[in-house]
């Protein structure tokens, strides 16, 4: 068997001794969100460290646990707190979550981040729904033997976020009174913010935001024919858009003072995949 479908298969059974919990929609909640798992009905929660060969998040501010519940009816699995490939973990660890939860029963996945705006037209604070990515900048989670019991060995990512959940995220954003961007959302590597350049970068291929996650989980997501969707909470401009340095505590305050609105937007959605 590929090690790393052993892996997977090591950490299912690890998590159905502790829950036999199947969710419908899977949620992956960045910075400023982490609160939001503990605001719906919850059933089961296990944390990260008690999964047997489960990656553990080391960012401030990202719990490390999966709680499981109901969103307005719908079961749920939360991932507070992701994996990251800046520390140091190798990719098929960090899209491990993911695949994870895929195979607990998920049929949905919701992407969460905070990103940098690289649109100009973009403030501190915006919404921005992901219609596509670039993740060309990171390494691919599909690199080495294909994982047949998952997927194909070459998958189509003509639509990685799908146009069917993406209707439903604008319709609740409307519902809500809440603004909602579109845009392309570009993976870098991090932990460094981006360079001026590197920025300009971006712009020029075709970035609207730009982040250190996120766009590889979609591609592992997509390869298990998992439906998948984002927003990305723009929580500072990019390098170089403004002259002022860039500083974790600016992400962190921005996603703060904006989760509210998130969370309401969220529930909206969630509520809606389930109606359709």
């Amino acid at each position: 068997m590929n090690e790393v479908y052993a892996k997977l298969e090591n950490c299912l059974k690890s998590v159905r001794e502790k829950t036999d919990f199947v969710p419908e929609a899977a949620l992956i909640l960045g910075s400023g969100l982490g609160e939001y798992a503990e605001e719906i009905k919850v059933s089961a929660s296990i944390e990260y460290k008690d999964i047997e060969g489960f990656p553990v998040s080391t960012v401030a501010g990202h719990k490390g646990r999966f709680v499981f519940g109901y969103v307005n009816q719908v079961p749920v699995v939360i991932m507070q707190g992701r994996v990251h490939y800046y520390e140091g973990y190798p990719m098929t660890d960090v899209v491990l979550p993911a695949r994870l939860m895929g195979l607990m029963g998920a049929k949905t996945l919701f992407l969460t981040n905070a990103a940098g705006g690289v649109n100009k037209d973009f403030d501190p604070g915006d919404f921005m729904l992901i219609r596509d990515h670039i993740s060309t900048f990171v390494p691919s989670p599909l690199l080495g033997t294909n994982i047949e019991e998952l997927g194909p060995r070459f998958p189509d990512m003509s639509q990685v976020y799908s146009r069917r959940l993406q209707q439903i995220i604008k319709n609740a954003a409307k519902e809500e009174g809440i603004g909602l961007r579109e845009g392309v959302y570009m993976q870098l590597t991090g932990p460094a913010y981006e360079s001026p350049s590197e920025v300009s970068m971006c712009r020029i291929l075709g970035a609207d935001a730009v982040g250190m996650s996120t766009a590889c989980e979609a591609v592992a997501a997509r390869h298990m024919g998992m439906e998948v969707c984002g927003i990305s909470c723009i929580t500072n401009m990019a390098c170089g858009i403004l002259d002022q340095p860039l500083s974790h505590t600016e992400v962190q305050e921005t996603a703060d003072r904006v989760a509210p609105q998130f969370k309401r937007l969220i529930t909206a959605s969630i509520t809606g995949f389930a109606g359709k």
